[in-house]
């Protein structure tokens, strides 16, 4: 099983699928211990996260989409970004380790040129490979997004874009383009 192919087509079909605009932020939470065929927490890897990243990272670099990695609960799922897409939101001071953080977040600090960490962010859609539970980083309208694939190696996937919210009533016309 090529996991790094694996995650670069579902980040590219997610992305194609939410109609992502160049400077949007995915966010993506990743169990490698699941991946791997393991309970969450107790099989964390290195090599599977590179893989990961790798994969991930070459589809949101071709559509110009922010790639953001969350934490594990160590860290109370905290995002590792590059610094450029992270302007408003406040910084915080911590280095995932592999116990702390998590493997794939570890590998994203050491990767990207200029990493940062925040405690939150409001992504436009997501990507949770072993239940990681990334809904707090979506924003508003999180709307279940279905793929072709449903796992990534032995690890559960569901995805999610988000919309605007609708306002008004029965008066009110919506743009089909935002939906």
């Amino acid at each position: 099983m090529d996991i790094k192919l694996q995650c670069y087509n579902v980040a590219k079909e997610v992305i194609e699928k939410a109609k992502l605009n160049k400077g949007a932020i995915l966010v993506v939470g990743c169990s490698t211990s699941e991946v791997e065929g393991s309970k969450i927490g107790t099989n964390s890897n290195y090599d599977t996260a590179t893989q990961i990243f790798e994969g991930l990272s070459k589809a949101t670099s071709e559509f110009g989409v922010h790639l953001a990695i969350q934490c594990c609960e160590h860290l109370n799922r905290a995002i590792v970004i590059e610094r450029e897409a992270v302007i408003r939101e406040e910084i915080v001071n911590v280095i995932p380790q592999k116990k702390a953080g998590g493997s794939l977040a570890t590998v994203a600090y050491n990767s990207f040129k200029k990493p940062a960490v925040v405690e939150t962010i409001k992504a436009d859609a997501g990507i949770d490979i072993g239940d990681t539970f990334i809904g707090m980083h979506l924003k508003a309208v999180a709307v279940p997004l279905r793929i072709s694939v449903d796992s990534v190696g032995y690890a559960h996937l569901s995805c999610a874009r988000t919309r605007p919210k609708f306002i008004g009533g029965i008066r009110a016309i919506y743009n089909e383009d935002l939906m």
